[in-house]
């Protein structure tokens, strides 16, 4: 340990959040990272079950994953590649590839990830994909930049994207205020004149009318939000900070792109669902009241 790491806290780890939780490239300090064999030169990495998500058709969600095999660590620093697998599916692989080294306790240690496949973090929708159009090159950097705890690049690239991708996200929102509140509008004009904004932050700022209840984020226009974020700047912030913002941009956009498609979506099937009562033999079927009282004397 160095003195550095002596003269403040070290969080500890357990192996399942190291595995879960933390990104590549940090030494991580890890509680219970081997039980002994055995014999007493014999010791294994515990390797609990962690939770993933799993992208396979039969799972698409957060899935129970374990490990394929066992691993024996002997007292210093070892290479390994860890391979976990699906429990629902069993196809969906997570590899790792790592660093670790046994204290003298024989129990504790370190662990450093080199890498993982697929990449740290939850995926990224196909929504949110759609809604960064050309920018997502951008957006992905910034995704490694978080990764790797890389807070200022991560923000400069997130806030990149958003800027660049005004008119694609408030087209998306003009899109859905059409759907769901054709008459409104006020908010639809205010949302065209600040589209016409060259700046994001000046854009919200200009718009005084509330966006649908179905777009709003904790009870939050989303767009205020996002500006808030952005309007935080860089100049003033530590990299911890910034890190802290970038992330919150992401979650924030990630959040919007799902609620525009899922109210679109959802906007769409309720017309089908409608049109097609409508559509049936002209209108719903509704009893007669000479019918239901001839079915009531039959009864008795």
């Amino acid at each position: 340990m160095t003195e550095e790491e002596t003269s403040q806290e070290v969080k500890i780890y357990s192996v399942k959040e190291f595995f879960e939780d933390v990104p590549p490239g940090r030494d991580t300090h890890v509680a219970e990272l081997s039980e002994t064999g055995l014999y007493v030169s014999d010791n294994t990495i515990i390797l609990p079950e962690i939770s993933l998500h799993c992208s396979d058709s039969a799972c698409n969600g957060i899935r129970l994953f374990k490990a394929t095999k066992n691993y024996e660590l002997s007292k210093g620093g070892q290479n390994f590649f860890i391979y976990y697998k699906c429990k629902n599916c069993g196809k969906t692989s997570k590899n790792y590839a790592l660093w670790a080294y046994l204290n003298d306790d024989r129990k504790s240690g370190l662990l450093y990830k080199y890498g993982e496949v697929p990449e740290f973090g939850p995926p990224t929708p196909a929504k949110v994909v759609t809604l960064l159009g050309s920018e997502k090159d951008y957006y992905f950097k910034g995704r490694r930049s978080e990764n790797q705890g890389l807070g200022i690049a991560a923000f400069a690239y997130y806030r990149r994207v958003v800027e660049n991708q005004k008119n694609k996200i408030f087209d998306e929102i003009i899109r859905t205020v059409k759907k769901v509140d054709p008459s409104n509008k006020t908010l639809l004009e205010e949302l065209e004149a600040a589209k016409k904004e060259t700046q994001f932050t000046k854009a919200v700022e200009s718009i005084k009318h509330a966006i649908p209840q179905a777009l709003l984020i904790d009870g939050h226009n989303p767009l205020t939000l996002l500006h808030a974020a952005l309007s935080d700047g860089l100049h003033a912030r530590t990299d911890d900070e910034c890190l802290e913002i970038a992330t919150s941009l992401r979650v924030v956009l990630t959040d919007l792109a799902k609620r525009i498609a899922n109210t679109l979506n959802d906007t769409a099937k309720l017309k089908t669902a409608v049109s097609r009562i409508l559509q049936r033999n002209g209108q719903p079927k509704v009893f007669s009241k000479a019918r239901v009282d001839s079915t009531q004397d039959a009864s008795n």
